[in-house]
Order: C-alpha cells, then structure tokens, then sequence
C-alpha cells in the first residue's frame, strides 16, 4: 500500500470543503488526497515536491497535450479579454462558429456539419438523446419513439440521463429512480465474455441481439442505440469493424440512429480524429469532450447531420455555457496545434512500436492474459490462469498501479486491467521508461498472489 500522503494545510482543507467523486471517503481522509502543484508536459508535481510521468492524462483521459502549454494558455487569455461570453439561444461568437465549422471539416466523409456545444461529455449525452427523439418525432418517423437501447458495461456519463445509459463505475449503482425506456445488450469484450465465445463470435452475438432487442421493444418505439466505439470498462476494448458494421446494417434496417459516444476516444486518442474511423462507421450523431480543449477548458460538443437537425424546428434544450467563447478558443487551438504537429498520425504509430514493445516485455508472463488498444490508449488484461483466463485478484491489479507510481509514472487500473493512454506529445522514451516500469512492478507484485 502507498504510504499516506502527508496532511498538509491545502490538502486538509480539502477534506473539510471538498466532495470527492467515486472514492471511499474513507479512503480520502486515510490517505489525503493527491495535491498536484504544478505540471510541465508530460511531467506533473505533488504537493511534496514529487514528479510523476503522466502515462493515463490525469486519469480522465482529457489531458491530450500536456501541462503548461502557453499557446493554448494565450488563446484563451486572448478571447477572454476580448469578448468572453456571449450567452447561448441565438447568440454565437466568432470561436464557437470557428470550432462548429473546423470539426465539420475533420471528418467530411460523415456529413457530421451541425454542432451543438456543452460544458463536458455527460451533458453530450444528454443532448444528444434529445436530439434522437426529437428528430424521430420531427421528422414524423417515429412521432412516439422515446426508448433508447444501450450496453453492458457501458459508461456515457453521471446526470441522470447518460446515467440511466450507464453501466460502468460506481455512478450506475445509485438508487435513484431512472430515464424510463432504456434497455441495455451484451457489449462486445475483448480476452473473456460471459458465453465463453471466441472474441469475434461473441462480437458478432452482440450485434445480433441487438437486432433482437429492437423487435422485442417495438421498432417504432426505439429512438437511437447508443455506443462507444472503444469501451473502456476493464481496459480499451477494441471490437471488430464487422461488428460495427452489422451494427450500422441494424439501425438503418429499423430507422434507429446511431449515436457514437467518443467522449473519451476522440481527437487522437486512438491515431484518429475520431475512432469511428478505425471502423469505417458513419455515426447520425457524435458526442465528444475531453481531449477537445486538451483539458485546458471544460467543453464537449455533439456533432450530427443536417437532415436530423432540420427536422427539428424547436430543440427544447440549452446549457448556459454551450458554445462559451473561451473554451470554444481553446478548443480551436488544439486542433490548430494537433494538425501542424501531426500528432494523429504520430499517436497511431506510436501505438504500433508500444504495443509491440509491450507484447515483447509483458507477454510471456504468466500473470498477463491479453494487450490491446489503439494509438494512446493501451490496456494490459491481468488473469490467474492463463488457460482459464480466471480473473484476477483485484487487489493484484490495483498494487500493480500503485507500484507504478512509486516508480514515478502514472497508469490506471480499470477492473481486471491497467490502463495507459498519455498525452500524444508523449516520446518513444516515455514508452520505453513506462514498458521497463511495468515489467518491473508485475514480476515484483505479482509474485505474491497464487498464479497458475
């Protein structure tokens, strides 16, 4: 176990004001929290003077360029003091019609030109479900559809809608009484599955039900089925682009708009502007946030065609900041930073070299069952047996993440694996540091649990 941090004054503060999300608070008032003081690319620094290398982009998965990056810093500064908010219903600013138009323009092939923008990837789902069904009834479709299908192990947010979609993380366990209509499907997973199935077959089962599941809840009736196009419960879960193909065939056969929840995966996460394209998938609707702003301003959006968006004559929805002009600011400069750094492309071919790196370090160990993921998104999937693919001790996973940070690098455990998904200026020494780090902190902790 770490060792208690130390109960500084800020840090105690913090205890007696703050409400700290999916954690024990007993666990907050043992240990304290984690007091971060300053940051400079990949590098962050706690309140003790620590440096730690940032490998999981403050576990969020937001923080896409690093810390302390001035030129965003400045476009912010800039727009702030020149017009900062501007209000919402029909007022826009010069940044937020810059970002709608710009993130029409990363993926022209979908026809993805109408934007609607939010303060974070929860409220994006949340618009975009409003959208679904009100362009079923707009477009007099579907005038009664209001059922929304999603999946298992899914995680689309924590307002009370995107909860509803939602199961995955301790969010989805509240009491709370639900969005009515939503229904939830086998998700395709990567190593293990319920059925015992092949990865592929058990992919394609999950399609099929869907299907399935469309019929059982009335055609007319289902709005949208939504999706992320990697799931992240137990570690960067990468279908097959056969499954999101026959998901595609699904909805168009039904008139169910699929809407592709890329919260997480989006703006390079994966190597592209949007992990859909791994999968040659066209979205009706796209959400998105985090890596937008990089992290450097809270800003999501939600991206769909002019077809659906015409069909509604009055979208009963606002968000007071939707389009704020500093956070759109922001979120142009990132993009005007990831293209002439090219750091798509650069964050697929450095998936590629620490993937493989990893498999050569990692994938004889008796204790790692499978390695997987995209770009800078990576998980190491922990078992018991290597045959049976038995899972592992959970206390195994987490002393493994937590030996990593007494090693001075940052990585997440999620469920039966340890993420790693950096800022996409991470270097190929960055990689090469954390595969040493884990192969260290696996044999060391490992060791002391029952491995077959």
């Amino acid at each position: 176990m770490l060792k208690a941090l130390p109960k500084n004054d800020l840090a105690s503060q913090a205890i007696d004001h703050c409400i700290f999300p999916i954690i024990d608070a007993a666990d907050v008032k043992r240990d304290g929290p984690v007091v971060i003081a300053s940051g400079k690319g990949m590098t962050i620094t706690d309140g003790a003077g620590v440096d730690y290398l940032d490998m999981i982009s403050a576990y969020t998965r937001a923080n896409s360029l690093g810390y302390g990056n001035e030129e965003i810093a400045k476009a912010v500064y800039d727009q702030l003091c020149k017009m900062h908010y501007a209000g919402t219903v029909n007022m826009v600013t010069a940044p937020m019609v810059q970002l709608a138009k710009s993130l029409s323009e990363l993926r022209p092939e979908a026809n993805l030109s109408r934007a609607f923008f939010v303060s974070g990837g929860s409220e994006a789902v949340e618009s975009a479900v409003k959208i679904a069904k009100q362009y079923q009834i707009g477009s007099g479709k579907k005038p009664h559809a209001y059922k929304i299908i999603a999946r298992w192990s899914a995680y689309h947010g924590a307002t009370a809608g995107a909860m509803a979609l939602t199961d995955h993380l301790s969010v989805a366990q509240t009491p709370d009484p639900r969005m009515p209509g939503v229904s939830k499907i086998p998700n395709p997973t990567c190593y293990r599955n319920p059925f015992g199935m092949g990865d592929e077959e058990y992919a394609m089962f999950c399609a099929d039900y869907l299907e399935q599941q469309i019929i059982h809840e009335g055609p007319e009736l289902v709005a949208a089925f939504i999706g992320e196009p990697l799931m992240q419960a137990n570690g960067a879960q990468v279908p097959s682009k056969a499954y999101w193909q026959r998901v595609r065939e699904i909805c168009d056969k039904y008139g169910v708009l699929l809407i592709i929840d890329e919260v997480i995966c989006c703006f390079g996460r994966t190597g592209k502007w949007f992990a859909a394209e791994h999968f040659d998938l066209m979205p009706d609707i796209t959400t998105m946030a985090k890596a937008l702003s990089a992290g450097y301003a809270p800003i999501g959006a939600v991206l769909t065609r002019p077809d659906i968006a015409d069909a509604i004559e009055h979208f009963r929805h606002v968000h007071t900041f939707s389009g704020h002009a500093g956070c759109a600011a922001a979120a142009n400069a990132v993009i005007e930073i990831k293209q002439r750094e090219r750091l798509i492309p650069k964050a697929l071919e450095n998936g590629v070299y620490f993937k493989a790196g990893l498999v050569e370090a990692l994938g004889e160990l008796p204790v790692v069952g499978d390695i997987r993921g995209l770009g800078h998104w990576h998980a190491i999937d922990f078992t018991s047996n290597r045959k049976t693919k038995a899972l592992p001790d959970p206390k195994m996973v987490k002393g493994i993440a937590d030996k990593m940070r007494s090693l001075g690098i940052l990585v997440g455990a999620a469920g039966t694996a340890i993420e790693v998904a950096p800022a996409l200026i991470a270097s190929r020494a960055d990689f090469d540091r954390t595969i040493a780090a884990f192969k260290q902190a696996i044999t060391t902790v490992s060791k002391d649990y029952d491995i077959a």
